[in-house]
């Protein structure tokens, strides 16, 4: 009998979409089932407007949307995942900026991550080729393996819980 690999560290990407939502069963069970470490990273992307928004607000104005935005994000990993966790799987929230494909890629070597997995939003066709897929360009470029969950209307399956 082949023995399947085990997953100690699992990195679980999401962007807070009904994809990632989907995603995550299949991060979480991985997890699980291997006594793993669950890492939940979401990247805020680059925003060229920030600097248009550091001449336009004050330093007072600018550090309260930062804490609202974080208090914002702490609120769904909450809702949206950590809420469905209990103290099987070992789990740690990471809250990264920069280009998502490249900053996911760098936790995963830094961490030592034996398993990726992420939603796709399924764009096809215009759409697809001028916003691109982060997932397709962490598939071209990870040294790791990648579990890529389709969104869910293309899998046929129902969220459950």
């Amino acid at each position: 009998m082949i023995e399947y690999p085990k997953y100690k560290k699992v990195l679980f990407c999401t962007d807070f979409s009904e994809s990632s939502d989907y995603a995550f069963d299949y991060a979480f069970g991985i997890a699980k089932r291997d006594e793993g470490i669950l890492y939940i990273l979401h990247v805020i992307p680059t925003n060229r407007d920030h600097y248009n928004l550091e001449r336009c607000l004050t330093r007072e104005e600018l550090d309260r949307v930062k804490a609202t935005l974080q208090t914002d994000r702490e609120k769904m990993y909450h809702d949206k995942y950590i809420r469905h966790i209990k103290d099987e799987t070992t789990v740690q929230i990471v809250t990264k900026s920069g280009r998502e494909d490249k900053a996911i890629l760098k936790f995963a070597k830094q961490k030592n991550i034996d398993i990726i997995v992420i939603g796709t939003h399924g764009r096809t066709g215009i759409e697809h080729f001028f916003i691109g897929s982060v997932a397709e360009k962490i598939i071209r470029h990870s040294p790791i393996p990648v579990f890529m969950i389709p969104c869910m209307e293309r899998s046929g399956h129902e969220k459950s819980g």
